[in-house]
């Protein structure tokens, strides 16, 4: 199906394009979201006719994106999950779990679809991520995920929580061999 982008859409063409696209995308998501007509003739008039207000449009959503983002980028945000001893979490945290923690200390909606999260984050330690407020804006932050807020810090600081200070069985096999052999070299000397 070929039709008309009313706004930039990522990884497909800016506002004003003719492209091709599946069926199902323009139906499910560009159509119902008004970002795209169907392209046909009494469509593309109509696009002319609103090209000045849709540029307008879109360029008063990228300079709000672009203030935000500016607020956004940046920032560094705890969220505390348990975890086992090798840092590997319970649970996940979720682009829902970033954008919650966002929208609360940012004072302006960020939704779970702005979060550039390819897949849930299982482990603790500094994330960076990427967040797109408009398709042309983005922000960095950081998510420390730690056990406590005390362990954010010292994670914040470059301490790495997730490595365990253990001796392996093979070093524990050494030491225990070592010290038979002492005993026996000890048990030896006072037999002769």
């Amino acid at each position: 199906m070929e039709v008309i982008l009313l706004e930039r859409v990522a990884k497909l063409g800016h506002m004003g394009e003719t492209v091709r696209v599946k069926e199902g995308y323009a139906r499910n998501f560009l159509l119902p979201r008004q970002k795209a007509l169907r392209a046909t003739e009494a469509n593309k008039k109509k696009f002319e006719e609103q090209r000045h207000d849709l540029e307008k449009r879109n360029e008063s959503m990228k300079s709000d994106a672009g203030s935000r983002s500016a607020k956004l980028d940046g920032q560094a945000y705890v969220i505390i999950r348990q975890a086992g001893e090798t840092g590997q979490l319970y649970g996940s945290v979720s682009a829902r779990d970033v954008a919650d923690v966002i929208a609360a200390t940012a004072k302006f909606p960020v939704h779970r679809n702005h979060i550039a999260l390819d897949q849930p984050i299982k482990t603790l330690g500094v994330h960076n991520i990427t967040v797109h407020l408009h398709p042309e804006v983005e922000a960095h932050v950081t998510i420390n995920v730690a056990r406590s807020a005390e362990q954010a810090e010292r994670q914040a600081k470059g301490e790495d929580l997730s490595v365990r200070d253990t001796t392996s069985m093979d070093d524990l096999g050494l030491e225990v061999g070592r010290a038979l052999n002492e005993a026996g070299e000890g048990a030896s000397l006072t037999r002769d």
